[in-house]
């Protein structure tokens, strides 16, 4: 029977006590090294322009290649890991990353570097399962919080990641933030292999097989639905915002790979500083629903205004309210979208929203190395980029209000 979002859930309750929970932490460390492997290669990408003589919509295609398959993969790999558990599927995964990363840190074309995009694709369950053991392990109350970590392990990826990718592609080619994002990918299998207990053993597998019939279909649960479609212009927004920061930064800014990963290192700092210092506090005192609804206010008004700044500090200073937006919202929201459906399908609902991350991977990229591709031609002006942005956000933030709007009046 699936469990919809009552109003009892929707309650804006007050978070009094924050609790950890230590089996999740080797889960955490995975998370953190693998995001990380992919923060060291965001720097070095715009140089492609130049070193294979290509254009930004090119370098948008190889980006959003990687994630039209994780769109297709990601659903098979949430079910794969409801039958035969979640660790098990996370470790084949997690293979399938680190042969891309070897591919990419030894490709000397642009064919390979989008084919080692295609096979991170492939096995892009990683997201997925991690979602769906935090569902397993994690009560509701508390979920939000936990979703949140993975917003903490972007910021502190953001850290290091940039800076460090900059570098070493500066003195040692592409060989060197590949090599690196192997070997942590490597560390990352023997974390799970060693450290990370099952959160979906057998016994609840076959109970779950057993109810199958009674089940209802996530797409054809009408909260479920609507949850995921806000769910999926949310993502598109923020996407079209991470996947091209970088590009803005190289195109209309004028940095290199390392400048691009210095600019990005600092931020995350600021970044970090904000979301320990303030994330906590705000959600205790004003509830996780109203955290999700300035979050996503938030994000329209940055997005209305970044592409029109040519200053480096303050699109650095625009970043550090993005980020606390993005923690405001994507966890909490994903642990709302996960209250909406029974336990023994968090990995298919976690499925689909990677899925529709996937296809904001795919949407922003492409747009946005296309509206930087005309923007450079002095086609049309670069503010495109935030006009666009800032109405698929303003769609999300409407949506929301609306059905935080509707369980209001219900209570």
């Amino acid at each position: 029977m699936t469990e919809d979002i009552s109003e009892s859930k929707w309650k804006d309750t007050k978070i009094d006590k924050f609790v950890s929970y230590p089996r999740l932490f080797p889960l955490w460390a995975a998370v953190f090294i693998d995001i990380l492997g992919f923060y060291l290669i965001i720097p070095f990408l715009p140089s492609f322009i130049e070193i294979y003589n290509t254009t930004p919509s090119i370098i948008g295609i190889i980006i959003a290649v990687n994630a039209v398959f994780t769109l297709f993969f990601a659903p098979l790999w949430g079910r794969l890991s409801d039958s035969y558990g979640r660790k098990p599927m996370l470790l084949i995964s997690q293979f399938g990353t680190l042969s891309a990363f070897l591919m990419l840190a030894f490709s000397n074309s642009l064919l390979l570097i989008f084919l080692s995009r295609v096979i991170d694709g492939i096995f892009g369950g990683n997201f997925p399962i991690a979602k769906a053991i935090i569902s397993d392990v994690v009560p509701p109350k508390d979920r939000g919080v936990q979703m949140a970590n993975i917003g903490v392990a972007h910021v502190l990826s953001s850290l290091i990641g940039p800076g460090l990718g900059g570098i070493l592609f500066e003195f040692l080619g592409i060989i060197g933030p590949g090599m690196l994002a192997s070997i942590l990918s490597l560390t990352t299998i023997i974390l799970t292999l060693i450290l990370l207990e099952e959160s979906w053993p057998e016994e609840l597998r076959e109970r779950g097989k057993k109810e199958q019939h009674t089940k209802v279909s996530i797409l054809k649960d009408t909260n479920a639905l609507y949850l995921l479609i806000l769910w999926g212009f949310h993502t598109i927004s923020f996407t079209l915002l991470m996947a091209n920061i970088s590009l803005f930064l190289s195109s209309i800014l004028g940095l290199v790979a390392f400048e691009i990963g210095l600019i990005l290192t600092i931020s995350g700092i600021f970044r970090a500083i904000t979301r320990f210092a303030f994330f906590k506090p705000v959600l205790r005192k004003i509830g996780e629903k109203n955290m999700i609804l300035l979050g996503l206010s938030l994000f329209v008004a940055m997005f209305s205004i970044i592409a029109l700044f040519n200053d480096a500090i303050i699109v650095m200073s625009l970043l550090i309210v993005i980020s606390f937006a993005a923690a405001s919202v994507r966890g909490n929201l994903l642990s709302v979208i996960s209250q909406s459906v029974s336990r023994k399908i968090q990995g298919r609902i976690n499925s689909y929203t990677t899925s529709l991350d996937s296809i904001a991977q795919i949407i922003g990229p492409i747009v946005g190395g296309a509206i930087f591709d005309l923007s450079i031609r002095g086609i049309i002006h670069q503010y495109w980029w935030s006009i666009v942005m800032a109405i698929i956000g303003a769609i999300a933030l409407i949506m929301f209000y609306f059905k935080y709007k509707v369980s209001r009046n219900k209570d």
